[in-house]
C-alpha cells in the first residue's frame, strides 16, 4: 500500500488525474514521486505536493484534507483509493473498476460519468454526482454510487446505467434527463425530480410517503411493491449502507413521466407501513 499525505495547503486547486492505482502500478516511490500533476495552470510533480511512503501495489490511501485537490481516482480500472479527510471536485469521474472510499465529504461532480467500480462516501457530497459533463449525452453508465449523508442538486444527471443512493437529502433535479437507472433518496427531495427523464427509477423515502413536489407531468398510477425492492435494500445493506428497518416494509405509490419526454420512467414514492 502507499500512503500520500499533503505536505502543506495550497489555495489554488491541484488536478491530479495521476493519482490511481493504475497510475501507480509497478512504481517505486522514486517514480510515483514524479508523476504529473497541475497546480492552476502550472504542471508540478506529485512529490512536490505529498509525501510518499510505501511500496505500490493496488491500494493508494491518502490521509488529510484533499477538499482542493480535484480528478482523484478518475478513469480508474483497479485497486483502492482510501481517502481519510474530504476529498475535492471529480472524485473518480469516468472510472471503469476498482473501489473508492471517502472518510469525509467529496465535492462537486463525484462519479461524473461513471462506468463501472464502486464509489462510497462517508459524509457528504456535492451536486452533480454520477452526472453527464455540460454537453455529454450520457451520465454514469454503471457502478455503484453511495453517499451516506446528503447530495446536492443534479443527482444522476443523464444517467445511463447504475446505482445511486443517497441516505440524507437531496437538492433540487434528482434524476434530470435521466435514461434509465436507479436512484435511491432516504431524505428529502428538492424540486423538480426526474424532469425531463425517459426511463429509470428514483425511489422516495421522505417522510414515509408524503409526496415530494413532484411536477404535473408525472402520473399516478397505483400503488403496491415491486418484487425487485427488496433485493436492492438487502444488497444496499450488505454493502454497509444504512437502510432504515422501517424502509424494509411498506408499499409504494408509483408516478410515471416525465411525459413531456418518453414518459417511462418511473418514482416510486414509498409509504409507511
Amino acid at each position: 500500500m502507499v500512503t500520500l499525505r499533503p505536505r502543506q495547503e495550497t489555495a489554488v486547486p491541484l488536478e491530479a488525474e495521476s493519482l490511481t492505482p493504475d497510475a501507480f502500478a509497478g512504481k517505486p516511490v522514486s517514480q510515483i514521486e514524479r508523476l504529473p500533476v497541475l497546480h492552476g495552470n502550472t504542471e508540478a510533480a506529485l512529490g512536490e505536493f505529498f509525501s510518499v511512503e510505501g511500496e505500490a501495489d493496488d491500494t493508494i490511501r491518502l490521509e488529510g484534507d484533499l477538499s482542493r485537490v480535484k480528478y482523484v481516482g478518475k478513469g480508474m480500472t483497479r485497486g483502492r483509493i482510501e481517502i481519510r479527510g474530504d476529498a475535492g471536485m471529480h472524485l473518480g469521474a469516468e472510472m471503469r473498476g476498482g473501489e473508492i472510499v471517502v472518510h469525509g465529504n467529496a465535492g462537486d461532480w463525484a462519479g461524473a460519468e461513471m462506468r463501472g467500480g464502486m464509489l462510497r462516501v462517508e459524509g457528504n457530497a456535492g451536486h452533480l454526482v454520477g452526472a453527464a459533463y455540460r454537453g455529454s449525452e450520457k451520465g454514469m453508465r454503471g457502478g455503484t454510487i453511495l453517499v451516506k449523508g446528503t447530495a446536492g442538486n443534479e443527482v444522476g444527471c443523464t444517467m445511463r446505467r447504475g446505482l445511486i443512493a443517497v441516505g440524507g437529502d437531496a437538492g433540487d433535479f434528482a434524476g434530470v434527463s435521466m435514461l434509465a437507472g436507479s436512484l435511491f433518496i432516504f431524505g428529502k427531495m428538492g424540486i423538480r425530480a426526474g424532469a425531463g427523464m425517459k426511463r429509470g427509477t428514483i425511489v422516495a423515502y421522505e417522510d414515509g410517503g408524503s409526496p415530494p413536489p413532484l411536477l404535473p407531468t408525472f402520473k399516478f398510477d397505483c400503488e403496491y411493491r415491486p418484487a425487485w425492492m427488496g433485493v436492492y435494500l438487502r444488497q444496499l445493506r450488505a454493502w454497509g449502507f444504512p437502510v432504515p428497518q422501517a424502509c424494509v416494509g411498506g408499499l409504494y405509490r408509483r408516478y410515471s413521466g416525465d411525459f413531456v419526454e418518453l414518459g417511462k420512467g418511473e418514482i416510486l414514492v414509498w409509504t409507511l407501513p
